[in-house]
């Protein structure tokens, strides 16, 4: 058995101000393109389907387009809803989906019923949690409530719940943050300290292999048996370097698992670029890259600050997404502490120069303390 393991696709995103619809539609058709190569049995989407509990038209739209296509397909498709996705509406129509073959989880109630699959080796049962909270889970099992304090607990009462046979595969798609997960800018953090949200991956325990949501970053807990995917596409800068893929896993007989990853190339990448600006302004800088169609970040290390200097470099980078500088202004955080001392025995310009150095970490240059001198006296003159 084969399937494809995709998620968190945030359709209708829009990243540091700019909508990443374009490159959603674009991606949808990569991911199109290796399904049709590597010719699944199923599909999994687990959960972050939209970037909203109320997605726009766009999005709604190519999860339509997207549902439609692998239906054409005659593929079995198991998603379910992450933190972002609002469960009510993304299980609407679910129950007349499933004659399509289109697996959506509904609203969760305590009840997790398995769809079941075989092939050659037996029946794999496939179980579908959607995102869950401790008071979703002890809102259905409320003779547990005092026993469900933990995002580990709730699942783990959930897995309970599912009476999963030993003697069959099994897998769990679920949309959690599994302990040890390493993890992005673009995801929620947790609100408390110590990851409270966090589920221990040992209540995973019953399953051949658990597809997940959420994390950004594609990846393994433990073993190849509990896998984060990851996005496909990079959502934050603290995601450029990542190499964003569609995991396919093969099941053979229980106990026989195997990943392989497909990269996914972007229509325009998330990269970072840092210099002088006059070097990464320079033609032969950028010429051979696709930087002036990608998403950019610039650092700037100039010391001084590049007047109107965002407008100049969108004539170069077209789709600059953000602007810092890392100097010794910068570095040296521009805290400013007791400089002055015995104030009354320096001059303004002193005191101004010692102002400037505490807030930049350098010393004004010559041409600064001409204009300064030149201001000074201006405005001497004009009070007298």
């Amino acid at each position: 058995m084969r399937f494809v393991h995709i998620s968190d696709l945030h359709l209708g995103k829009r990243v540091n101000g700019f909508s990443m619809v374009e490159d959603q539609r674009y991606i949808l058709e990569k991911i199109m393109g290796v399904i049709d190569d590597e010719r699944p049995d199923a599909v999994i989407i687990a959960g972050d389907v939209y970037d909203r509990s109320v997605p726009s038209a766009e999005a709604v739209e190519m999860l339509d387009d997207f549902l439609s296509e692998l239906a054409e397909r005659s593929l079995r498709v198991f998603l379910i809803s992450g933190n972002h996705d609002s469960p009510e509406r993304l299980a609407f129509g679910g129950r007349l989906m499933e004659e399509s073959g289109i697996h959506i989880s509904p609203v969760y109630d305590g009840i997790v019923r398995p769809v079941t699959m075989e092939d050659e080796y037996g029946k794999i049962d496939i179980y579908m949690l959607p995102f869950v909270k401790p008071v979703h889970v002890r809102k259905a099992f409320p003779e547990k409530e005092s026993e469900i304090n933990s995002y580990t607990d709730a699942v783990a009462a959930a897995i309970e719940a599912m009476d999963v046979k030993d003697d069959r595969r099994n897998v769990l798609i679920t949309h959690q943050f599994v302990t040890g997960a390493s993890r992005s800018d673009s995801e929620d953090a947790p609100l408390s300290a110590g990851w409270t949200d966090d589920v221990y991956a040992g209540v995973f325990a019953p399953f051949d292999y658990v597809a997940l949501g959420h994390i950004h970053g594609p990846q393994s807990i433990g073993s190849d048996r509990i896998r984060y995917c990851g996005t496909p596409l990079k959502y934050s800068f603290s995601e450029a370097s990542h190499e964003k893929s569609v995991t396919v896993v093969s099941m053979g007989a229980k106990g026989d698992l195997s990943l392989d990853t497909v990269p996914l190339v972007p229509k325009r990448d998330m990269v970072e670029i840092k210099g002088r600006y006059m070097d990464i302004t320079a033609r032969d800088f950028y010429e051979g890259t696709n930087y002036r169609e990608d998403y950019v970040h610039v650092t700037l290390t100039d010391d001084e600050d590049i007047p109107e200097v965002i407008g100049k470099l969108r004539t170069v980078y077209g789709n600059l997404m953000k602007l810092d500088y890392d100097n010794a202004r910068t570095r040296s955080g521009g805290t400013v502490t007791d400089i002055a001392g015995k104030g009354d025995e320096k001059t303004p310009a002193e005191l101004f120069g010692e102002l400037y150095e505490a807030q930049n970490g350098a010393a004004m240059s010559a041409e600064q303390k001409a204009l300064l001198e030149t201001l000074i006296e201006d405005i001497w003159e004009g009070d007298r």
